[in-house]
């Protein structure tokens, strides 16, 4: 029995968020309100990864259509629905009451209601990654989804990297302490993956070890101070860990505020300067309360220099542990100087070679998976990624818990030989911070 085809109404915010999309929903239909073609419009200039998204989509349509018109549907591709373009329609008598503001929102809505009205006996479903319009659709009767082909399934597997294994005889981890080529995992019956971080615990002794997969062995893991910044625990450790060892390219860091995520990542990098060229510390703009940068005073420094300010902290944080004679912290002043040490907003590094970079990337969760892949698909040779970022604050207004980009690159990459993840818990600021990010 051959399947009734869906029918799916697509949201600007979708195509920026994944200007791919179109085929992403197998042989099912889809169409494209005008309005979203004239909301692309506006956005197709500028530097900002939504203005890049726009502009691709847009080429893609072109590509796509040649000289044919949308009149009908254009096919998407074998095994693909076919791809339409509605014009304005007029509000019905419940839209109009409901939502009487002609708003890119509203009009995306009654073109929704009226191909409901044309394809009676087909699914017809607004995708959107916007909760309110959603919620808008559906209280006129149009089935409302979000965009779910980028979401990860089970987010929990984030929190659960580091275990804890109890009860271990204590001989073997004597074993493990006096082995520098590490044990066979099977001494402790475990099956870990590649660069995965375990607690040991005996009755009388503990030992922090690490799985590394070109030998297949479990091997104890130390404590680095890494330019006068010392671990305080074993999260914080094993973070270190990764960020120091040359076999791992790829480091997801993901924890609440305050655990210190970004400096241990920036020492590490400091640590580890001469092994590079340049150290890049990053981090995307999500001004808040969907304000521009344009509403802000100064020229382009002034303006990104607020977003900008927490990564200059940490940088003080590494510098006073030195004094201000110091070769350390000189050291770190001419690094500036000479841009070996760059602290940028992160569209200003799109286009760039990075060939032999230790690159940091901070508040990941705030960028796309599409932005997270375009970051990691420029690595070059020599290249360390790291990515910092609280899943559980989230800025944009269209990405979540699931759907983000630092949660869908941990889900994705775990398991390579060159990734490690190590998701931080414990607060390390102060007392006070420690209870404000538990309670408030």
């Amino acid at each position: 029995m051959k399947k009734n085809k869906k029918v799916f109404v697509i949201d600007t915010n979708v195509i920026l968020h994944d200007y791919n999309c179109i085929y992403k929903f197998q042989e099912n239909d889809i169409v494209i309100p005008i309005v979203v073609l004239e909301e692309l419009d506006h956005l197709k200039k500028g530097e900002s990864q939504i203005n890049f998204h726009a502009r691709e989509f847009t080429r893609e349509l072109d590509k796509l259509s040649g000289d044919n018109l949308f009149n009908g549907g254009i096919s998407l591709g074998k095994g693909l629905g076919k791809l339409s373009i509605e014009t304005g329609k007029p509000y019905s008598a419940k839209l109009a009451e409901s939502f009487p503001e002609p708003t890119p929102d509203h009009r995306i809505l009654a073109i929704a209601e009226n191909v409901k009205e044309k394809k009676k006996g087909q699914d017809v479903i607004l995708v959107s990654k916007d909760i309110n319009l959603r919620m808008k659709a559906k209280s006129l009767g149009i089935i409302a989804q979000d965009y779910k082909n980028d979401q990860i399934t089970d987010i929990e597997k984030i929190h659960k990297d580091i275990e804890t294994i109890e009860n271990i005889d204590d001989t073997v981890i004597s074993k493990l302490y006096e082995s520098p080529e590490g044990i066979s995992p099977k001494e402790v019956k475990l099956k870990p993956l590649p660069h995965q971080y375990y607690i040991l615990k005996g009755n009388k002794s503990s030992a922090l070890a690490h799985f590394e997969p070109s030998s297949q062995t479990l091997q104890r893991v130390e404590k680095h101070r890494t330019y006068g910044i010392e671990p305080r625990n074993a999260e914080q450790t094993f973070s270190i860990d990764a960020l120091l060892r040359p076999d791992i390219q790829l480091v997801a860091l993901t924890g609440k505020a305050g655990t210190g995520k970004t400096l241990l990542a920036l020492a590490a990098a400091l640590h580890q300067e001469k092994k590079f060229n340049q150290i890049l510390l990053a981090r995307p703009i999500v001004p808040l309360a969907n304000r521009d940068l344009g509403f802000l005073p100064g020229d382009v420094n002034e303006k990104i220099g607020p977003y900008m300010q927490p990564l200059f902290d940490n940088l003080s944080v590494i510098k006073n542990q030195f004094k201000s004679q110091s070769k350390e912290y000189q050291f770190i002043e001419e690094m500036q100087k000479t841009d070996r040490l760059v602290i940028s907003p992160l569209a200003y590094i799109r286009g760039r070679s990075l060939s032999n970079v230790f690159f940091i990337v901070d508040e990941a969760q705030n960028l796309t998976p599409h932005e997270v892949k375009t970051i990691i698909t420029r690595a070059g040779e020599g290249t360390k990624m790291i990515f910092t970022g609280d899943i559980h604050q989230i800025d944009s207004p269209y990405l979540d818990m699931k759907s983000n980009g630092l949660s869908y690159l941990t889900d994705r990459m775990k398991g390579q030989d060159l990734f490690a993840h190590v998701n931080l818990v414990k607060g390390e600021r102060s007392y006070l911070a420690e209870l404000a990010s538990n309670l408030l």
